[in-house]
């Protein structure tokens, strides 16, 4: 297999997945990069309707008072729900065959940030990452709408708040800076006027529940980016999505965090074109044929939570059985990119922001740890002439350095150590 092929697949498998599962990495190969990109992109949503239901996920109701029996119940039952939503999701990205589809869920989650920290509600949050599953390879528009109204997302951004007679204009900022424009394609003019359109929206807290209230709502005509007329929230979003700013933002951001933040798409590329209609899925197509998409220059280092995960998935360790679930919840808030917690609205660092000497310290130890409970038995069946080799393709590396290589030599008799060497690797930690 040529270098080339080797280091396409690998992109393929680890940027638009979560690294391959045994034998994963040598199956795509046999079939070259266009039919396993065609495969990959193809498999279908993981999106299951009323699966909070399914996972015991509840309204808790409003906080008992302080100093109570009942506040003692509440919060231990808040913590629960908070646990099983998040080893829930980490199942799925480490067990799925569906990679893409959830890849993209957690590529959603950091473009609309929203966080646990202040939303504080178990199941408001796991339905915004839910709807976020329902439209992650669908249409930016219909995904866009059920944001707009997303009792998480509101609250977060103090929507609740913005009424016709005191306005918050954040989510009216973000909407169109973060969310769906990008910076400096819009005036401090047009956010004092589309917060006018998001108005009188009101938040339940404990469930999310959104609903308006007119009697706080603007009702009179608002002049933004262009256009003039009476806007309620989808509306609003409805324009917003429609505009040329939009078609060139989107395939920007999925630019920036599957392929490179160092260098920028041209006004006009294949990847906006594909967006036209705002079909997610035919942009992330266009972004994988896209001659950047194999340039070797185009390397990105992965983050925690892609470490982690493409580490579980090789290891064939699933996270609620793992004989120690919160360690792994702990650990990834310790590096700082556990679900359901992004830092701030504008989500995620990305890429060499991920290196330091204390986040490599904990990955070490971190995969010490993992090494002892991982499933060798593929790798313990390979001649040990052939386990470097082997390793490569288990984990989905183009190529070893010949510093790599000469390391893991010295371990090939220790399947454990050999494993360890491997998932600590620069090869492993940034895809090539």
């Amino acid at each position: 297999m040529v270098a080339a092929e080797r280091l396409a697949v690998s992109r393929l498998i680890n940027r638009i997945g979560f690294g391959p599962k045994p034998g994963e990495f040598a199956e795509l190969l046999s079939l070259g990069f266009d039919r396993a990109a065609a495969q990959i992109l193809s498999r279908p949503s993981n999106y299951r309707p009323n699966l909070a239901a399914e996972l015991s996920l509840s309204d808790l109701g409003l906080q008992p008072r302080p100093n109570t029996p009942e506040i003692l119940k509440y919060a231990e039952a808040k913590r629960f729900q908070l646990r099983s939503a998040s080893l829930w999701w980490l199942d799925e990205m480490v067990s799925t065959d569906s990679a893409f589809a959830e890849r993209m869920t957690w590529f959603w989650h950091g473009h609309w940030a929203t966080s646990y920290q202040k939303v504080d509600e178990p199941i408001v949050m796991f339905n915004q990452i839910d709807k976020l599953r329902k439209h992650a390879t669908g249409n930016f528009k219909e995904m866009s709408r059920e944001m707009v109204l997303d009792g998480a997302l509101i609250f977060w951004l103090d929507g609740q708040r913005n009424t016709a007679r005191a306005p918050n204009e954040n989510l009216s900022r973000e909407l169109m800076e973060l969310f769906i424009l990008g910076v400096n394609r819009y005036t401090e003019a047009d956010v004092k006027e589309t917060a006018k359109a998001l108005t009188g929206y009101n938040v339940k807290k404990s469930s999310g529940l959104v609903s308006r209230n007119l009697r706080q709502s603007f009702n009179g005509q608002i002049a933004f980016l262009g256009t003039r007329g009476t806007f309620d929230a989808l509306s609003l979003v409805d324009y917003l999505v429609s505009l040329e700013e939009c078609q060139r933002f989107i395939p920007e951001r999925i630019w920036y965090r599957f392929i490179s933040t160092s260098s920028t798409l041209t006004d006009e590329n294949s990847i906006s074109d594909a967006f036209y209609n705002r079909d997610i899925s035919r942009a992330m197509q266009a972004l994988v044929a896209h001659e950047g998409f194999q340039d070797p220059i185009n390397t990105q280092v992965k983050s925690p939570l892609e470490w982690l995960v493409a580490t579980l998935r090789a290891f064939q360790i699933l996270p609620s059985k793992f004989e120690r679930p919160d360690y792994l919840l702990n650990l990834l808030q310790n590096l700082g990119q556990r679900p359901f917690f992004p830092p701030s609205v504008g989500g995620w660092p990305a890429d060499e922001a991920w290196i330091s000497a204390a986040s490599a310290q904990v990955r070490i130890q971190a995969a010490q740890y993992l090494a002892k409970h991982a499933n060798l038995d593929d790798l313990s069946s390979n001649k040990q002439s052939e386990r470097i080799d082997f390793i490569a393709d288990w984990l989905g590396i183009p190529e070893w350095s010949d510093r790599t290589r000469m390391a893991l030599q010295g371990a090939i008799r220790d399947v454990q150590r050999l494993a360890l060497l491997a998932i600590c690797s620069p090869e492993f930690t940034v895809n090539a």
